[in-house]
């Protein structure tokens, strides 16, 4: 008996700059909403996720890969023809990008960035593409992904996506973090949870986060040359912390890049295999301008005779506490008592995992400095975090009345 599949779709508007010039820029995005309404009231099993700047996204639920291919073309057809009745002015031009994968793999954000991956290959397959990944070997062998890592350094298979990190009271984002990709030429995206530890197991971690400092500090100066100065932050793995050498490395990049806004995100686990160490090669980091932030707080062993020797800057409350953040008797009391904590310590407080406006309703209230989560933004390819930028920058206006991080995650996809 089948399963069942899930499909995620996104449909990028092509004629992007030529259909704004024409509609302008609100009125481009209530067409692509009400072309959205149409398809969903009159296609059968097509979800609406989001419409973002160029995007509408969609989820369909089908048996099989037959139906999953059937309802692409009917949603194909539906686009084009939806157009004539809402859309006098011009026609909007599409591509289509779908992944689908077995109902019981639950890993919605993979699901979403192989669509995004099969979105860019639309453009050399007639504005279509799907993935199917339910017809994928998901046997991650390590020891093949350990002699592959080098070479995916060297050929450019790496990249990084970045989740902003929006400030409550400025309702701007103040930072973002750098989560890195890897895109296998057999076999296809494969996800940190997979080949970070094999790099731990293998000693790569040490040349993979040094591609990833650099590759951060090439996309920040790039960020500030288009205005937005902000710290982007990377992962620390806790292995390296008593790694003298990786250290002295980290430091000669860093005195390099003088004007590089940059953060190490490191874990309280990190510092407990060896906090001696850790604690003097934190406090150089410090000493070289580089914000500290102590990830996933509250997720192992929390301990405050570490927390108090820290040279960090920022506490990130682990999901874990946030999701259930308005439906738990407990949830909001840690949270509190930890932002409060945080506060003492002259620590910024970031929450991690922010899904409802409910939770960010709820932070806000509590003294929350910082939020982070679908809510605000998936992790999106740099040029979606220009764009996402760059919108603040002209809704800045109406965030009064309608923040721009209230809006869903699913807007800022793509750029």
């Amino acid at each position: 008996m089948s399963q069942g599949l899930n499909v995620s779709v996104l449909c990028r508007v092509t004629n992007f700059e030529t259909a704004r010039r024409i509609l302008g820029k609100n009125g481009l995005h209530f067409a692509a909403e009400a072309l959205a309404a149409r398809i969903v009231a009159q296609a059968d099993g097509v979800q609406l996720v989001g419409v973002g700047r160029d995007l509408i996204e969609f989820h369909i639920a089908v048996a099989d890969r037959e139906q999953a291919t059937a309802r692409l073309q009917t949603l194909r057809r539906a686009l084009d023809a939806q157009q004539r009745e809402a859309l006098a002015e011009v026609r909007l031009e599409f591509a289509i990008g779908a992944a689908c994968a077995s109902t019981e793999e639950g890993d919605t954000l993979r699901l979403l960035e192989v669509a995004e991956i099969a979105l860019e290959r639309a453009g050399e397959a007639g504005g279509f593409e799907m993935i199917d990944l339910s017809l994928a070997d998901h046997a991650i062998d390590r020891l093949t992904l350990i002699a592959d890592l080098p070479r995916a350094i060297a050929a450019s298979e790496l990249f990084l996506h970045y989740q902003p990190k929006i400030n409550v009271r400025q309702q701007q984002v103040s930072s973002a973090e750098a989560l890195i990709r890897w895109q296998h030429p057999e076999r296809g995206l494969v996800m940190p949870g997979d080949f970070i530890a094999a790099a731990e197991d293998s000693g790569l971690i040490g040349p993979l986060t040094l591609w990833t400092l650099r590759q951060v500090i090439a996309d920040q100066r790039r960020l500030a040359a288009l205005g937005h100065d902000i710290p982007l932050f990377l992962n620390i793995s806790g292995m390296l912390l008593a790694n003298a050498g990786f250290i002295d490395e980290v430091c000669e990049i860093i005195t390099a890049n003088p004007a590089a806004k940059l953060g190490f995100e490191i874990t309280e686990t990190a510092v407990i295999r060896d906090p001696e160490s850790a604690i003097r090669h934190l406090q150089r980091f410090a000493d070289h301008g580089v914000v500290l932030a102590i990830d996933d707080y509250g997720a192992g062993l929390s301990s405050l005779a570490y927390l108090k020797q820290l040279p960090a800057k920022e506490l990130k409350i682990d999901k874990m506490f946030i999701t259930q953040l308005t439906s738990s008797h407990r949830d909001p009391l840690i949270v509190r008592s930890t932002i409060d904590l945080a506060h003492a310590l002259e620590m910024e407080v970031t929450a991690e995992g922010v899904e409802t406006p409910a939770a960010l309703a709820l932070l806000s209230v509590m003294g929350c400095d910082l939020v982070q989560g679908y809510l605000i933004s998936r992790p999106v390819p740099f040029p979606a975090l220009c764009s996402y930028l760059g919108e603040q920058d002209q809704l800045a206006e109406t965030m009064a009345s309608r923040p721009v991080f209230l809006r869903s995650g699913s807007s800022w996809t793509r750029a």
